[in-house]
């Protein structure tokens, strides 16, 4: 037999033991193919950074025409449910037990003012202990009201001159839904898990079964160990990626603008950085209890946090920011939102994608090292 023809025998025998091994334990299964469905039904249905069905008090003194026209545009809001209150004081008392989140108040002089041709202003009160949900809050009801307020000009036969006239166009989510900002990123975290949870507790799981030493009187070489377990687990990876991106398409119909080509070739790329950063953990912890904790505290925890799933990066302090450029999840982040949201930019796919080359090639030159055939 050849040497060539040796090898693959040797690696085909490899790779028939791992996904053996994986066909046989269900926590394998459940991790790639459960959890993903999980976190996704978590964060598609659970999770949600919109503002809506705002709980808003209004305060009307002097019940006419112009405030019950005002009063109407807030109830036919698709952004507010309006609670009706005579006076100032039993709103701040709403606001305060938390039964509502703002407060709009017409004074008694409101119309009056308003007829003159004078500023007629509205007072707006706003829970701002979720800062952020205070700042949307506050342009809804400004959006309101400058809306209602070109609406009365016209029928008066008037001009609004406001100082400056903006004409908004958003781009890349037009539907300005957070479920399509947070379902491409979740993909990426849920590949983290999926390959570095899985591969590194491979090798540990060797030591602690005894196998390892098995394996290493045997002619199979290291690199032909390490390519055995990493290939059916990056296909058990891939599997799990489809079937992320067909929930993502299909249940939460989140615009796919880019090539679906394009996203699975910077899928298989993150998906062998993930791998590597599984297998050197693996190299290095001979206990699955702490290769599995050492696999949460340095993957999936920064993926999570530093990778702008969830949080900008640029709003992080400049350490921070520095910090995250060794992040993988960053540069797949970046990756995902792009291909789902905008399309095939090829600035930005092409410098992340080099990053996580780069990632690559070092994660699985390190694993690779550290894979010693020896007991000590």
């Amino acid at each position: 037999m050849t040497p060539a023809a040796a090898t693959r025998m040797r690696l085909r025998a490899m790779i028939r033991k791992e996904s053996l091994q994986i066909l046989r334990d269900p926590s394998s299964i459940a991790i790639a193919f459960v959890m993903p469905v999980f976190l996704l039904l978590l964060f598609g249905y659970g999770v949600s950074l919109d503002a809506k069905d705002i709980r808003l008090a209004l305060v009307v003194e002097q019940a006419d025409a112009n405030t019950a026209s005002l009063s109407g545009a807030f109830q036919h809001s698709d952004f507010f449910i309006p609670l009706a209150y005579r006076h100032i004081r039993q709103a701040e008392q709403a606001l305060l037990a938390h039964d509502v989140d703002g407060i709009v108040w017409l004074r008694s002089d409101f119309s009056s003012r308003l007829l003159r041709g004078g500023s007629a202003p509205i007072g707006v009160f706003v829970n701002g202990v979720n800062a952020n949900q205070a700042r949307i809050t506050e342009g809804y009801i400004q959006g309101v009201w400058q809306v209602w307020l070109a609406e009365y000009a016209r029928e008066q036969g008037r001009e609004l001159e406001p100082p400056v006239a903006l004409e908004p166009r958003i781009w890349f989510n037009a539907a300005v839904r957070s479920r399509d900002f947070l379902i491409p990123g979740l993909i990426a975290i849920i590949m983290t898990l999926i390959g570095a949870m899985l591969t590194s507790m491979v090798v540990a799981r060797e030591w602690e079964r005894g196998t390892m030493e098995a394996l290493m009187v045997t002619p199979i070489r290291i690199w032909e160990i390490t390519l055995g377990k990493l290939l059916p687990y990056f296909v058990l990876g891939m599997g799990g990626m489809l079937m992320s991106v067909a929930l993502a398409l299909w249940l939460f119909e989140v615009p796919l603008r880019g090539s679906f080509w394009v996203l699975l070739c910077a899928s298989a790329l993150y998906m062998m950085v993930t791998l590597g950063m599984g297998l050197l953990i693996s190299t290095v912890a001979r206990s699955q209890f702490v290769a599995g904790q050492v696999a949460l505290v340095a993957t999936f925890l920064p993926a999570f946090i530093l990778s702008g799933f969830l949080f900008q990066i640029g709003s992080m302090p400049t350490v921070i920011q520095g910090i995250t450029h060794v992040i993988p999840a960053r540069y797949f982040v970046a990756i995902l939102q792009t291909v789902f949201m905008a399309g095939d930019i090829w600035p930005v796919l092409l410098t992340n994608s080099a990053a996580l080359l780069l990632m690559m090639i070092v994660f699985l030159g390190l694993a690779q090292h550290n894979a010693r055939k020896r007991l000590d």
